[in-house]
């Protein structure tokens, strides 16, 4: 297998004053252009499930209240996973270029995360129409905007 090097571009900020991402001085440049985007992707690393048990972790037992009895971690959005990489969709509510910080409405990334990389939204490449899904998670929202008031408390079992 290979191995790769990936780069921790900035840091998630996660506290009282809301969510952002606080780049490294060396990346700020690269934010020139992604005014106008109201989404962003955000990967991150799941630097606090790092480790051997948590990246040999291939199956969860019941992780969803209306799921199957076991599901494939690549069936789930774990961050047990074998590369602890996650992948959010967030609504961006500023960009400051100057300081290298991108504010957003909510992320569930932890204070503190490794930011990966950030890629704008855009619907032509990102958006599904009509995406299948299993029975049952058919009942969740339909898009991000409508995420924010539905229960997820009682979706999961961790």
């Amino acid at each position: 297998m290979n191995s790769f090097k990936v780069f921790e571009i900035g840091r998630i900020c996660a506290d009282e004053s809301g969510f952002s991402v606080k780049l490294a001085e060396e990346y700020i440049p690269a934010l020139s252009g992604l005014e106008g985007f109201e989404y962003i992707q955000l990967l991150y690393w799941f630097d606090r499930c790092d480790n051997a048990i948590s990246r040999a972790k291939l199956v969860e037992s019941k992780p969803y209240t209306n799921g199957p009895e076991v599901v494939g971690t690549f069936a789930t959005r774990s961050p047990e996973r074998p590369n602890p990489i996650a992948l959010s969709t967030a609504y961006v509510t500023y960009i400051d270029k100057e300081n290298g910080v991108v504010g957003l409405a909510y992320t569930d990334a932890l204070d503190g995360t490794p930011v990966l990389d950030i890629k704008p939204y855009t619907p032509s490449l990102d958006r599904v129409e009509k995406p299948a899904v299993p029975e049952w998670c058919a009942h969740w929202p339909d898009c991000v905007e409508e995420s924010g008031e539905f229960d997820w408390a009682a979706e999961f079992n961790f």
